[in-house]
């Protein structure tokens, strides 16, 4: 099951939230620094790296402060490498691999590659729910998967992408 409202990740209460970040595990976007903040200094700790990750890996870290046990971090960009949709593909699919592996069944995912200069939200919505749909129906976890959106238009958005797709709530 897919749902998507409008909400702070940094309240979510499920076994973990899946964002998106750039090849050193930084926040991608506004919403995701704040919810980096919200997350205190054992996130920071945690999510420091001596060398970047590449395009399209995943990894689980604790989540510090915030409400769920984990965070899984998917990279979408490097120095090299800007946001595309074939970033937000791999990243998604890598994070959901781990969310399988971990066996979480509840999991909050940001919109992964929105942001300036990055994918428009309608390629955004594609893409994640293509990923999201294509995985729920090949793999036990997640079992259920908020996307958490900032505003009411992506809402709108992504809601009408994930009720095509038949997964919806």
């Amino acid at each position: 099951m897919i749902e998507v409202r409008v909400d702070d990740l940094g309240f979510f209460e499920g076994e973990a939230i899946i964002r998106p970040v750039n090849a050193m595990l930084e926040a991608t976007t506004p919403v995701m620094r704040r919810l980096e903040q919200a997350a205190g200094p054992s996130l920071a700790a945690q999510i420091r790296l001596a060398e970047p990750l590449p395009v399209g890996a995943a990894v689980v870290t604790g989540a510090g402060d915030l409400g769920v046990e984990l965070l899984v971090h998917g990279v979408v960009s490097n120095n090299e490498e800007a946001v595309s949709r074939g970033s937000v593909r791999m990243a998604l699919t890598s994070a959901l691999h781990r969310a399988d592996a971990f066996q979480l069944k509840t999991v909050a995912i940001a919109p992964f590659g929105l942001g300036a200069g990055n994918l428009d939200l309608e390629d955004c919505a594609d893409v994640m729910v293509a990923v999201l749909t294509e995985h729920m129906r090949r793999s036990a976890f997640p079992s259920s998967v908020v996307i958490v959106a900032e505003t009411a238009l992506e809402e709108q958005v992504l809601r009408s992408r994930v009720a095509r797709s038949g997964e919806s709530d």
